[in-house]
């Protein structure tokens, strides 16, 4: 239980942070409204589902334990590396004044939303960081992993793009994003040496 708790902290809070997914959806939303911006919350969590299946199905082709360890390793780093960004990271929230484009459809940002969450690198490195570190977990464990990780992306972008839809609500979010930034930063810096920490105490044994 403890497992579950860490690794979905580490995966709410890295969803915090604005990147190429969140500018899709705040521009989809305030171009063509959050109905429309749906379609983008479905595709950016349809792509992430790809990379977590793909990321866990995968520990069973890395189960010898050098490289196995070596995955381990590296995911730590790559944890700790995404998390001191997060430090550094500029925090303003700032949507690019979009005009409002030809009519979208809903199926168009589906797409768009899928595109944009299979073409971003960050995604598959973070998804096989957080399964190198569940390499004891059992099958079923993963299912439930990726099935609440997959929940998670899905509701949240929903909320984005609900909330996003209101000036208010965006200009409350610029104010909390500071904080968040610096928290999710600590917590995968934290998270991804308690792996390289834990590697290393093994191998002593």
């Amino acid at each position: 239980m403890e497992q579950f708790f860490a690794v979905a902290a580490a995966h709410f809070l890295a969803l915090l942070i604005p990147g190429v997914d969140f500018f899709l959806i705040a521009r989809t939303t305030m171009s063509h409204g959050w109905r429309n911006a749906s379609g983008a919350c479905l595709g950016i969590a349809l792509a992430n589902g790809v990379f977590i299946a793909a990321a866990f199905s995968g520990l069973s082709l890395i189960s010898h334990p050098v490289l196995l360890g070596t995955i381990q390793a590296a995911g730590g780093i790559f944890l700790s590396y995404i998390g001191v960004m997060f430090l550094r990271a500029s925090t303003a929230v700032l949507v690019p004044e979009m005009a409002v484009a030809a009519r979208s459809t809903w199926g168009k940002s589906l797409g768009l939303g899928f595109a944009s969450g299979l073409l971003n690198p960050k995604n598959a490195l973070f998804y096989v960081s957080l399964a190198a570190g569940l390499a004891a977990a059992d099958a079923v464990s993963l299912g439930l992993y990726g099935a609440w990780m997959f929940a998670v992306v899905l509701l949240w972008d929903l909320f984005l793009a609900i909330a996003l839809g209101s000036e208010r609500a965006l200009s409350k979010l610029s104010r909390f994003l500071p904080w968040m930034t610096k928290v999710a930063g600590g917590f995968l810096v934290l998270l991804g040496l308690g792996m390289v920490v834990t590697l290393v105490a093994g191998l002593w044994q």
